[in-house]
């Protein structure tokens, strides 16, 4: 299993945006000593998160990276001009020598819509729209299409091409069944944010991701795949954890939350979700690996994707966690998934079989 890192790049910390910038690419570097296979950067229009274009912070990271794998996290598709997008990560591609993805998303915060011109009304129709017009560029140099909501576009030369054939394309999504359906039935890759609850309810949704995938003819493994995305937190104690992570995580839940309308979380909503069937994969490393290998039990993904740079937490720490992450949880986590699927019952044998302790 692939296992990397995202972030929102957040600024509620009070950090000056440059500085933010320097630390993220602080993070990316170090994210590509420790051999992770991902680096993933969000796209917002709001002042509480530092990164409107990550391409542009994916390039300036392909030049100082060797080997990870430069993703945004996601490009609000729906907003944005595909054709754009294709040529802003086809640069990103070919600085990098072929490590660039885009994972598209309709969007879970609203500002690019009034910003670019767009109607909310039409929010499902311009992601469907935008990203059949995205498949064409990629697969073709010369393209002539038409649609509703952009231009139409007659023999086109879309300039420059990937070093990658194809541009790897990912759908990214938080939950929404007609969404999961849409990308298997593309026979795209699928990204699910999980960011609550318990993720056994998740795990129905992703059978359905792979059954609209079946039925459209599209083979498992080498046209779908699966990543997970959670916050996560480490430190050498589950307290210390707690210490670093816990505050700046409820007050940036509950900063988004009274947007959106969520009663308020506390004290007690944080130990739910970090508990072992809980959303959050936070605590020592052994505690933080025994959550990623539940997970693997209930989806068999192909990557894991963990945010730590959460609201204010300290950027020293969010190293440190990372550290803990690539040195200790990974080797631990692809250990014990190459053994169970080298064993004759696969990885769907049972949460039960575990080699780990202490979650």
């Amino acid at each position: 299993m692939e296992l990397g890192f995202a972030t929102f790049a957040d600024l509620a910390g009070g950090v000056s945006a440059p500085e933010r910038m320097r630390q993220l690419m602080e993070e990316i570097e170090l994210a590509d000593q420790l051999g992770l296979d991902v680096f993933g950067i969000g796209e917002h229009h709001r002042p509480d998160f530092l990164v409107s274009a990550p391409a542009v912070v994916l390039g300036a990271a392909a030049v100082r990276t060797e080997r990870i794998r430069l993703s945004s996290a996601v490009t609000v598709l729906s907003s944005a001009d595909p054709v754009r997008v294709f040529q802003d990560f086809a640069e990103v591609d070919l600085l990098s020598g072929g490590r660039a993805e885009i994972m598209a998303g309709r969007g879970s915060f609203i500002e690019s819509f009034p910003l670019f011109g767009y109607d909310l009304d039409d929010y499902d129709e311009l992601f469907a729209e935008k990203l059949e017009l995205l498949l064409e560029l990629r697969e073709h140099t010369r393209v002539t299409w038409s649609g509703r909501h952009r231009p139409p576009l007659g023999d086109a030369v879309v300039w420059p091409r990937p070093l990658q054939q194809p541009l790897p394309v990912w759908v990214a999504v938080g939950g929404s069944p007609q969404s999961l359906i849409r990308a298997g039935t593309l026979g795209l890759p699928l990204a699910l944010a999980i960011i609550g609850g318990q993720p056994a309810r998740f795990a129905p949704l992703v059978e359905l991701y792979r059954q609209a995938a079946a039925d459209a003819g599209h083979e498992e493994g080498s046209q779908t795949r699966v990543a997970i995305n959670t916050h996560a937190f480490l430190a050498p104690t589950a307290a210390q954890a707690d210490s670093a992570f816990a505050a700046p995580y409820l007050a940036m839940m509950n900063r988004i939350g009274r947007e959106r309308g969520w009663p308020p979380a506390g004290r007690p909503e944080y130990e739910a979700l970090r508990a072992p069937d809980g959303a959050l994969a936070v605590g020592s490393p052994e505690q933080v690996a025994e959550k990623i290998l539940f997970e693997h039990e209930l989806f068999g993904h192909d990557r894991y994707i963990a945010q730590m740079s959460v609201g204010a937490v300290a950027h020293g720490d969010v190293l440190r966690s990372m550290e803990l992450f690539g040195t200790q949880v990974a080797p631990l986590v692809r250990e014990e998934i190459a053994r169970r699927e080298g064993r004759a019952d696969g990885p769907s044998a049972g949460a039960d079989d575990r080699v780990l302790s202490g979650g």
